[in-house]
C-alpha cells in the first residue's frame, strides 16, 4: 500500500493509534470485567503506580544512554511499563488520567524503589535489574489471579518484563564483568539501590507471599550477580522502606509529569 506522505500512513487504521502511531488493539477485549472491589482495586493501583513511576523515571533516559541501540531499547521498556500502569489502573475502577495526572504525592502507593532519582548508568542497570526481577517474579503469581483480567493483565505482562530483565542482565554482566572501573561503578550501584529491596517484600495491599516472592528474586539475583563476578550486597538492618512511604523525589517527578494536565485542566490532545 502507498501513501503520498507519511501522515496518511499513519492513518491507515481510521485513526485508532497506539504509541508512535502503530495500529493498536486491545489484546485484553472480550475478557469479562466486573466492578472491582476494594481489595482488587487497592492491589490493581498499587501495580499501576509501580509501572507509572518506574516508566517516567526510565523516561528520563531518553537521549542519555550510551548508544542509540540502548535509546530505542529503553524507550520500549518505558512504553511497555506505560501500557501495564493504563491496564492496571483502569482496572482498579478509576479514571487512568485521573489517577496519573492530578493525585498528589501523598496519595499514589509506589515502592520507594522506582522514586529513587536517577544516577548514573550503572544506577539504571541496578535499579532496572532489582525492578524486573521482582516484578516478573509478582506477575507469575498474578497471572493466576481468580480476576480474569487482572490474570490477563499479568500474563501479558510476563511477556514484557521477561525482556525487561534480560535486558539489566546483559548490562549487569557487561559492566561487572568489564573494566575496573566499570565494575566499581557497578558495585557501587548496587550498594546504593540496596537499602530500598527489603519494601519490596513487606506485606501489603498486593496480597501475595513475600517470602516466595524473594525466594525467587534472591535465585535469579545471585545467579546475575556471580557471572558479573559481583557479590549480593548484605540487606540493610532495621525496618525495611515500605509501600507508601515516599522517597523526596516523587515530588518534583510529579511536578514535571502532571505539568501539562494541570496547567491545561481538561484539555485533550
Amino acid at each position: 500500500m502507498s501513501f503520498d506522505n507519511a501522515y496518511e500512513a499513519l492513518d491507515q487504521d481510521g485513526g485508532a493509534h497506539w504509541a508512535f502511531g502503530t495500529g493498536f488493539s486491545d489484546p485484553l477485549a472480550g475478557i469479562p470485567a466486573p466492578p472491582a472491589g476494594p481489595e482488587l482495586a487497592a492491589r490493581c493501583l498499587a501495580l499501576g503506580d509501580d509501572a507509572l513511576i518506574m516508566s517516567h523515571r526510565i523516561q528520563q533516559w531518553c537521549t542519555r544512554a550510551p548508544e542509540l541501540e540502548d535509546e530505542v531499547a529503553l524507550a520500549n521498556i518505558a512504553l511497555d511499563l506505560l501500557g501495564q500502569a493504563r491496564l492496571l489502573l483502569s482496572r482498579s475502577g478509576q479514571d487512568e488520567d485521573a489517577l496519573a495526572f492530578l493525585r498528589d504525592p501523598a496519595e499514589f502507593r509506589s515502592v520507594a524503589l522506582v522514586e529513587a532519582p536517577n544516577g548514573d548508568f550503572a544506577d539504571l542497570v541496578a535499579r532496572l535489574l532489582v525492578f524486573s526481577t521482582w516484578r516478573l517474579a509478582l506477575l507469575r503469581s498474578l497471572a493466576g489471579d481468580a480476576d480474569e483480567l487482572l490474570s490477563a493483565i499479568a500474563a501479558k505482562g510476563v511477556k514484557e518484563v521477561t525482556y525487561h530483565r534480560d535486558y539489566a542482565a546483559r548490562w549487569t554482566l557487561r559492566l561487572g564483568d568489564g573494566t575496573d572501573h566499570s565494575h566499581a561503578r557497578m558495585r557501587q550501584a548496587l550498594d546504593d539501590l540496596w537499602p530500598l529491596v527489603g519494601g519490596l517484600f513487606t506485606r501489603d495491599e498486593i496480597g501475595l507471599d513475600p517470602a516466595a516472592l524473594r525466594a525467587e528474586f534472591d535465585a535469579v539475583i545471585a545467579e546475575v550477580l556471580h557471572a558479573a563476578t559481583l557479590t549480593v550486597p548484605a540487606d540493610a538492618p532495621g525496618e525495611p522502606v515500605r509501600r507508601g512511604r515516599h522517597d523526596p523525589a516523587l515530588v518534583p517527578l510529579l511536578e514535571e509529569m502532571q505539568s501539562a494536565a494541570r496547567a491545561l485542566p481538561g484539555a485533550t490532545w
